[in-house]
């Protein structure tokens, strides 16, 4: 049987070498379908000299959907918790030899391990307790996917994702052996080694099936079965994208150790954590309390608490920064979501201030929210748009998920268009009209960005459902492949943010804002702690609201026209024209004109004449600057005093990130030499934002330019972000 084991993990290994690694998807091999993770615990050890993190994580299993009889999971129902991806990575090689266990593999493979644990659907009773019965995973299929399947009496094989990590050992755990764990079983006695072996499976499958009002009891049995001994080494061998797990004599999920412990150390070519230099140690802010664990949607007190309880970490050197703007923008924004969409999905929030390697602005997690420090300069509109897009991950991308993760857009897109929604009121309930504005002008700035990357992108990359009617698809193992899901340049790409916000915003223009955000009430009500498709959404929605069926509004017309297109849809070409018309749109079309005058009479005046202009210049709002930068750089030349009255008037090296990014572009058209330092500075300190200042830079074919791209690049790219270096690495050689 070991040979049998030994020729399947081959056959495995070869079908993963056989994808081309040139290409940009990326391939899911784990057989969620057969088995599911459940839950699992960590534990391990960072060693901060070498930088390796290592340790063991122990899996619970249940067998998956395909292995089940019947069942299906019905309608409303939840899940009490979420189930994440674990990734771990390092810098620096481990030579730790393994001897004896493992007959699969001949040599020490270095992984990096991921649960493919994708979620399930649940069915919950009248009395609101929760029994998983059927996996909600999906994703995609391609034909280039390995399908792992039981054939004839062969044994069964798990397979895990894993990429850059080195796998050490593999075992069963114990559970019987947990003192008080008697009263998951049902046997009264123990005959033999089969008998054993189900007890244990049964134990465990009374463990994670668990009512959610026992969930400290669940927690504490979790904690408890994870430390105890292990019972017997199992199989296992590993490859580009897998780690297969093997046990002789085991041919069906059912039978296969449903609690098994991986002991495992981080390699230094990881991708999925950079190593860095922290400017200090960490503040706390704020008090920490927490309500009911399991579903705070159904917990009446979670659903009247409008601030959950806070804390913010960051460097000490950005104490007083934190505190006069993140502690009090927090609560005002939590507010906003809850008067939105109701229940926090969470009960408490912490706020990471994370390096300035960090490769995006934000990021959001259960429980915590990372943040770049570019948000914390230049006033509070960057700070709070991008806490509010944040927040509303909890319950778009975090309570609610793609069961396609090619959908990005169900995500992104809802984040997109409730940050506007959150600010409007976080801004202390800024008047109806104003708010109405301030998001028309919005729009218009996304409206360009969007007009920008269509024109400079792949067609295949600018499409919501790239598997389109194949969408949601996986094998019957349940592998699959994620479409682009490698490809460097799709991490910098907006089009998921902003054809699903534009999406949103029509579909909420269409039938009325307060009859939309009741529905998308509903909507999180019903599909909270469930993946979900596009048209999960859109028949629901049409369904709520059948008036708008009258209207020639159709889920297969959305669906082709928003989601499974390329380009910018046309519903949006006809509305775009209206944003111009914007009264703070206005505002700056008129301070554009005056700095084009401005402009000519410089050009004209000789350096005897210069004299000082008397213009006067309005105060604009940062939006307003961001677009009056833009419309400035569409002008073939502006001269150097222009630029340095333009610098002087708005104080631009004091602006937030996304207005300090136009004016370093705008040095770089002009060759403004006198502030290339604010690109170096910009390039260092804001790198979740820089990349493409690395392409203007290099395109002016300037050598004194390029010289600063090299430089820069020279002094960051170790710590930078892997996606970010490659691309920056492509533009510079």
């Amino acid at each position: 049987m070991t040979e049998n084991l030994q020729s399947r993990c081959l056959a495995n290994w070869n079908m993963e070498m056989k994808l081309d690694p040139a290409k940009d998807d990326l391939p899911l091999m784990a057989n969620t379908r057969h088995m599911l993770v459940k839950h699992y615990v960590l534990d391990l050890d960072v060693d901060f000299k070498s930088q390796v993190i290592e340790g063991t994580i122990v899996l619970f299993f249940e067998p998956g959907s395909r292995c089940k009889k019947g069942g299906s999971a019905g309608e409303g129902a939840c899940l009490s918790r979420s189930y994440e991806t674990c990734k771990i990575r390092a810098s620096e090689p481990c030579h730790s030899p393994v001897t004896n266990v493992s007959a699969c593999s001949s040599k020490t493979e270095y992984n990096d391990f991921a649960v493919c644990a994708k979620g399930e659907k649940d069915t919950s009773d009248k009395n609101g307790n929760h029994s998983n019965s059927e996996q909600a995973s999906g994703i995609s299929s391609s034909k280039n996917c390995y399908d792992i399947e039981n054939h004839g009496n062969e044994d069964f094989l798990l397979v895990l994702d894993c990429c850059d990590l080195s796998v050490l050992k593999v075992e069963e755990v114990d559970v019987a052996a947990v003192p008080g764990i008697e009263k998951f079983t049902r046997s009264a006695k123990l005959t033999g080694a089969e008998e054993l072996r189900n007890l244990r499976n049964q134990i465990v499958h009374e463990l994670v099936t668990l009512p959610a009002d026992h969930w400290r009891e669940q927690l504490y049995y979790y904690t408890r079965c994870s430390q105890a001994p292990g019972c017997g080494e199992l199989l296992f061998s590993t490859g580009p994208w897998s780690l297969m797990i093997g046990k002789a004599e085991v041919q069906a999920p059912r039978d296969f150790p449903h609690a098994i412990r991986i002991w495992y150390k981080t390699k230094p070519e990881g991708r999925s954590v950079t190593w860095t230099t922290d400017q200090s140690s960490r503040l706390i802010e704020g008090s920490c309390g927490h309500v009911a664990y399991p579903c705070r949607f159904q917990n009446p007190a979670a659903s009247s608490q409008l601030v959950i309880p806070h804390r913010i970490f960051a460097p000490w050197c950005l104490k007083d920064r934190c505190a006069e703007i993140l502690l009090e923008l927090i609560p005002r924004c939590l507010s906003a979501a809850h008067g939105t969409l109701g229940t926090h999905p969470f009960s408490r929030l912490d706020v990471l201030i994370v390096p300035s390697n960090f490769s995006s602005l934000g990021m959001a997690s259960p429980h915590i929210i990372f943040l770049s420090q570019s948000i914390l300069t230049g006033g509070s509109h960057l700070c709070g748009t991008r806490l509010c897009h944040e927040i509303a991950h909890a319950w778009f991308g975090l309570a609610i998920g793609a069961r396609d993760w090619t959908e990005e857009w169900i995500s992104e897109g809802f984040a997109t268009y409730l940050e506007d929604v959150f600010w409007a009121v976080a801004q202390q309930q800024l008047p109806h009209d104003e708010a109405r504005e301030q998001q028309e002008l919005k729009a218009l700035l996304r409206w360009r960005r969007l007009r920008d990357e269509v024109q400079n992108s792949e067609e295949e990359l600018q499409v919501l459902r790239p598997n389109k009617e194949n969408t949601g698809e996986v094998s019957e193992s349940g592998t699959c492949i994620i479409k682009h899901g490698l490809n460097a340049e799709k991490i910098f790409m907006q089009v998921h943010y902003l054809k699903g916000y534009f999406l949103l915003q029509s579909l909420a223009k269409r039938i009325g804002e307060a009859t939309y955000f009741e529905f998308l009430r509903k909507f999180v009500q019903k599909f909270h702690g469930q993946l979900i498709l596009s048209q999960d959404f859109l028949y629901m929605l049409l369904e709520d609201i059948p008036e708008q069926k009258g209207y020639g509004l159709s889920v297969e017309n959305i669906i082709q026209t928003w989601l499974d297109t390329s380009g910018i849809p046309k519903p949006l070409l006809e509305e775009c024209q209206t944003w111009d018309q914007c009264r703070l749109v206005q505002q700056v079309n008129d301070e554009v004109t005056k700095w084009i005058q401005v402009n000519q009479r410089a050009r004209k005046r000789s350096k005897r004449k210069r004299r000082q202009d008397e213009v006067t210049f309005q105060k604009l709002l940062p939006d307003q600057l961001v677009l009056l930068l833009e419309s400035l750089l569409e002008e073939k030349t502006l001269c150097l005093r222009t630029l340095q009255c333009l610098e002087k008037t708005y104080h631009l090296d004091e602006q937030d990130a996304e207005v300090r990014h136009r004016w370093c572009e705008l040095v770089v058209k002009h060759k403004y030499r006198r502030r290339y330092a604010d690109i170096e500075k910009f390039l260092k300190e804001d790198q979740a934002m820089g990349v493409y200042l690395y392409g203007e830079l290099m395109v002016n074919e300037d050598a004194k330019q390029q010289e600063l791209a090299y430089k820069c690049f020279a002094a960051t790219q170790n710590q930078m972000d892997v996606s970010s270096a490659k691309v920056v690495a492509e533009m510079l050689f």
